[in-house]
């Protein structure tokens, strides 16, 4: 509760300067408005499905980025009130640095590599539950914690629903590849329409290096036929909903060099998205 009158106050309070804002004032104010309805979203959603899906005695793949951060505190609070047992496998640093900084037991594949719930956030999701991830640059072991999970997951406030992918996320699909073999990649995409910019750090110089000691392409496409190993494959037919992206995430894995995409195709079962006034709009597969 304490969490709820905070994001409650902080909006108040927000909206209560836009009556004396001066133009870039104004802009300001609007923008942090939006932020913290984003953020109680991403509240409610994490909050909203740790309380239906989690049972004692779990086995649980936690993911990463912002609004996960709002399922773990959720998670521990639980385990704490409720004394239910989970174990947790992380699906990056961050995950595994949450997971020790909140006192719950923390594991791995190797020691469970049967999981019976994934929860993870989303940069895009739309109504078939097809997912774009890897903006934090995670999606390899995202993608490998919820492949063996029985059941995953996905939590994000109301701005990553979309219709159909590439609808709102315009920044490319993240592609893990290998440093050695990132120019070759780099290249071979071009061949299939669009561009794939090696993303770089903004803390240091140089590229953006995952966890895996590996580097990401964010792959931009255009719509264009694909010709891969022979075959052709069209991106879009007449828009990015005819896009077939299973079709499209198997041609990729094709490539050498790449080790990883951030297109989930068929892998989430429901997905918590919050909202501005509070509420959470579940969404869940066919």
């Amino acid at each position: 509760w304490a969490g709820s009158l905070c994001m409650l106050w902080l909006r108040n309070s927000i909206r209560a300067t836009l009556l004396t804002c001066r133009p870039l004032s104004l802009r300001k104010s609007l923008a942090a408005l939006a932020m913290a309805d984003k953020e109680g979203g991403k509240r409610a959603a994490a909050r909203r499905a740790v309380d239906e899906l989690v049972q004692d005695n779990q086995t649980i793949g936690v993911g990463s980025g912002s609004t996960i951060v709002y399922a773990v505190e959720r998670l521990a609070e639980r385990v704490k009130e409720e004394k239910i047992g989970v174990v947790c496998v992380p699906t990056s640093f961050q995950a595994r640095q949450l997971i020790i900084e909140h006192g719950l037991v923390l594991s791995d594949l190797e020691c469970h590599p049967k999981l019976d719930l994934a929860i993870d956030g989303a940069d895009e999701v739309d109504q078939r539950l097809n997912l774009i991830k890897g903006g934090g640059g995670c999606q390899t072991q995202e993608k490998v914690v919820a492949a063996c999970a029985n059941s995953f997951a996905v939590i994000a406030d109301y701005s990553k629903e979309s219709t159909y992918l590439g609808e709102k996320w315009s920044r490319g699909l993240p592609i893990e590849v290998l440093p050695f073999a990132y120019k070759p990649v780099q290249m071979r995409l071009a061949t299939f329409g669009g561009s794939a910019d090696l993303r770089m750090a903004k803390s240091k110089a140089g590229p953006v290096v995952t966890d895996n000691g590996n580097l990401i392409l964010d792959w931009k496409f255009v719509p264009s036929p694909v010709s891969c190993c022979g075959a052709a494959v069209r991106l879009r037919a007449h828009s990015m909903q005819d896009t077939d992206w299973a079709t499209v995430g198997a041609k990729l894995s094709q490539v050498p060099g790449i080790v990883e995409t951030g297109l989930f195709v068929g892998m989430a079962c429901k997905a918590y998205f919050g909202q501005q006034d509070g509420s959470v709009r579940v969404l869940k597969s066919d």
